[in-house]
């Protein structure tokens, strides 16, 4: 449920477009900075182009060398990656989605020098090789292709399976099963060494874990099923194996990891700054306890360095670049390594001796490192994204490696807002791209740390915002009966009567993995709704409960430990009362609507607390927390099998024969991720209490409800007919 608890808005907002982790999607930035810090790569009108600091574009791989032979037009080109010494290029192109991601696809390499362009894997079928690399010195290309992980010598075009698995659909070697690509963000699963001698990866054994049946009725006359390994709350995880592959023979040698691989996870695993060594991160069943470990590749023999424990759970992904886990930040030669942990009360970033004995505080003060930007040992200087005052905007800071210095801020004080930067690696330019409520994003390319502007580059959203011209946005607070201070956003009615009464529509997410109250472009508007709201005469709002993931401290999110659909329900409700005093709202007239997690907790809203809110609108919500995926659900509720009762108390299906209000639920049958029997035992609950309610099935749709003619213009019709008839706007 990742995609849609992190980034739930903003994927709305596009549509529901998806990339890979590690490709671009297209229309979006794919951007590669040089060496030396003051140009990067683009692709560009099908073509690899050179942007230097001022702006001026050169090409470097024309279209024209793109094009196969035989071929009427030149690859689209996904992603890209030079070879070490720049001679060859990798291609990424005719990608193809894998769960949630595009991250299987075609692969070509481009000799510069013979201007060959040549596909890898030609005797596999199309669109079926995963997280193609160079070897380090650029003569062998390794890739995963259906569960297999092989090599393909450039001189020869001659390829290897170096392992084995008789091609079974649940042992999966150098990538992942469902829950460990969803929920800890793990696909790419495995490294060249640095000296290219050997090749270290995960093999995960799901056929230990129970398939749930998909049923697909849609694309045959007679129905099919479709079998995902999905182990869900109680039930043990798949298993785990690290293997290092002996380029020369082929043969794997596994690392001997303490520890029982079907009660815990390893969610990182990279080389240990050497070709002799590599670094592990296990986590615990409960999540609450995190080790390091190194390996020596030649005897297996493994090792802990680190050990840290959490009262709650300790969260292992979204620290690093672009939120996503990129590697292990070695510095002092390989004598100590970036580490990110909550243990003081506050995320922060701490050097920690290679030993693990030895820890220094880099990141000092009572506030959260959200996202690490670039670690420029050189300069001794960490680069980071923090917003100390505001936890609704991100901003762009440094303090000293060693842990000596201050926190300097290098964002304006004139730029308020969510900034993200792609910073060069010696920290002397950044991409940096912003956007505020009210001003649409936009790009620029800055120096560092001087923030100076260089040039400017337009964004489509620049575009788009004539066309939204009623939504103005205000942020507030609000504190609750129980003392808990909120963040809000708001829109009023255009034009808005302060002596009138309005209907008040509230957007709820309110779980571990997202955010809603944040100032960027595109907060405040709603996806879903056929029209203008404001101009309608609707308040929309969106309040953030305790347990979201914003930068206020360990002890805000962390609340939410075995209380999901408790604390964050109570938060959201008692918010409401409190905006219900507000003279200009109709208390007779509340709305709340939310998808996935918000689903679940606009179900929990209407069903706990229906005196407050009278039309809910919820979509691929879970229903039952027992359902769910054991990675997501224990890390946050513990183990049904110890503390089953905070999963019942927790889940709407609990509580649905309180409904009293108008409820419209809606969800794809062909959802793997919140699957449609969250939907059949509600149905059921509901039916059971003989309570009224509207419901839409979208036939073989997944989570993201997009698939087929029409759907998107359906989904968005049923949402504002329901709305508008159950919940009229206008003051009154």
């Amino acid at each position: 449920m990742v995609l849609f608890r992190a980034a739930m808005l903003q994927v709305l907002l596009l549509l529901i477009l998806f990339c890979p982790c590690g490709y671009a999607q297209p229309g979006s930035t794919l951007l590669k900075w040089g060496k030396e810090g003051n140009s990067f790569l683009k692709v560009s009108s099908g073509a690899i182009v050179q942007v230097d600091i001022n702006g001026q574009e050169t090409a470097v791989i024309s279209a024209d060398l793109l094009r196969p032979m035989g071929e009427g037009r030149s690859l689209a080109v996904r992603d890209f990656a030079f070879s070490e010494d720049g001679k060859k290029v990798l291609i990424y192109t005719n990608a193809k989605r894998v769960w949630r991601y595009d991250t299987r696809g075609d692969y070509w390499v481009l000799d510069r020098t013979t201007r060959q362009l040549v596909r890898l894997g030609r005797e596999r079928a199309a669109s079926t090789l995963q997280f193609a690399k160079f070897s380090p010195d650029g003569s062998k290309v390794a890739y995963s292709s259906e569960h297999n992980i092989y090599i393909e010598d450039l001189a020869t075009g001659q390829n290897k399976c170096v392992t084995s698995t008789n091609n079974t659909r649940k042992l999966i070697n150098g990538t992942f099963d469902w829950a460990y690509e969803e929920e800890l963000e793990d696909r790419d699963g495995f490294r060249w060494s640095p000296d290219g001698q050997h090749i270290a990866y995960w093999q995960i054994d799901a056929n230990q874990v129970k398939d749930y049946l998909m049923l697909n009725t849609t694309d045959s006359t007679y129905p099919f099923v479709i079998p995902v390994e999905y182990p869900v709350a109680g039930e043990a995880p798949s298993p785990y194996k690290i293997g290092v592959i002996d380029v020369a023979s082929g043969t794997s040698k596994w690392m001997d990891i303490p520890g029982d691989p079907h009660n815990t996870y390893l969610p990182r695993m990279e080389w240990a700054d050497n070709s002799g060594e590599l670094i592990l991160q296990q986590l615990t069943r409960k999540q609450n306890e995190s080790k390091i470990l190194i390996s020596d590749i030649v005897s297996g023999a493994t090792r802990e360095i680190y050990d840290e424990k959490d009262s709650a759970y300790i969260e292992c992904k979204g620290f690093w670049q672009d939120g996503l886990i990129a590697g292990w930040d070695w510095i002092a030669k390989g004598a100590a390594f970036l580490w990110v942990t909550e243990k003081d009360g506050w995320r922060h970033v701490y050097r920690v001796g290679r030993d693990g004995k030895k820890e220094t505080l880099i990141t000092k003060g009572n506030y959260d490192v959200i996202q690490v930007s670039l670690v420029d040992e050189k300069n001794n200087w960490l680069y980071f994204i923090a917003s100390p005052d505001n936890a609704t905007q991100k901003y762009l800071f440094r303090t000293r490696l060693d842990g000596k210095g201050g926190l300097e801020k290098l964002t304006p004080a004139s730029q308020s807002g969510v900034h993200q930067y792609d910073i060069s690696p010696t920290g002397a330019y950044a991409l940096h791209t912003y956007s505020n409520a009210s001003t649409p994003e936009k790009q620029e390319l800055v120096s560092l740390p001087a923030h100076a502007t260089l040039s400017k580059a337009k964004t489509p959203s620049e575009e788009d915002a004539a066309g939204e011209p009623s939504r103005k946005v205000e942020f507030f607070k609000i504190k609750t009966i129980d003392g808990v201070e909120m963040d809000g956003w708001m829109v009023k009615p255009v034009p808005f009567d302060s002596t009138k009464k309005y209907p008040v529509v509230f957007y709820v997410y309110g779980e571990p993995a997202a955010q809603t109250v944040t100032d960027e472009y595109g907060t405040g508007s709603n996806p879903l709704y056929n029209g203008d709201l404001a101009r309608e005469g609707y308040i929309y709002m969106s309040v953030e409960n305790r347990g979201t993931p914003a930068p206020k401290g360990r002890a805000w999110r962390k609340s939410i430990y075995r209380h999901i659909g408790r604390i964050n329900i109570r938060d959201q409700a008692m918010a409401a009362m409190e905006i219900l005093k507000w003279p200009f709202v109709d208390s007779s007239r509340v709305a709340v609507w939310g998808w996935s997690g918000g689903g679940s907790s606009t179900l929990n809203l209407m069903f706990q607390y229906p005196q407050i809110y009278k039309t809910g609108i919820s979509v691929a919500a879970v229903g039952n927390q027992l359902s769910y995926d054991n990675l997501y659900q224990e890390r946050y509720m513990g183990l049904p099998q110890e503390n089953r009762e905070d999963f019942e108390s927790g889940s709407p299906i609990t509580y649905a024969k309180n409904l009293q209000g108008n409820l419209l639920y809606i969800h794809g049958t062909g959802d793997d991720n919140v699957h449609y029997q969250n939907a059949e035992r509600l149905l059921n609950a509901l039916i059971a209490a003989n309570k009224l309610f509207q419901f839409m099935a979208y036939p073989n749709r997944s989570h993201g409800i997009y698939e087929g003619e029409g759907t998107r213009q359906h989904l968005n019709t049923l949402y504002t007919d329901y709305l508008r008839r159950n919940c009229p706007g206008g003051g009154k």
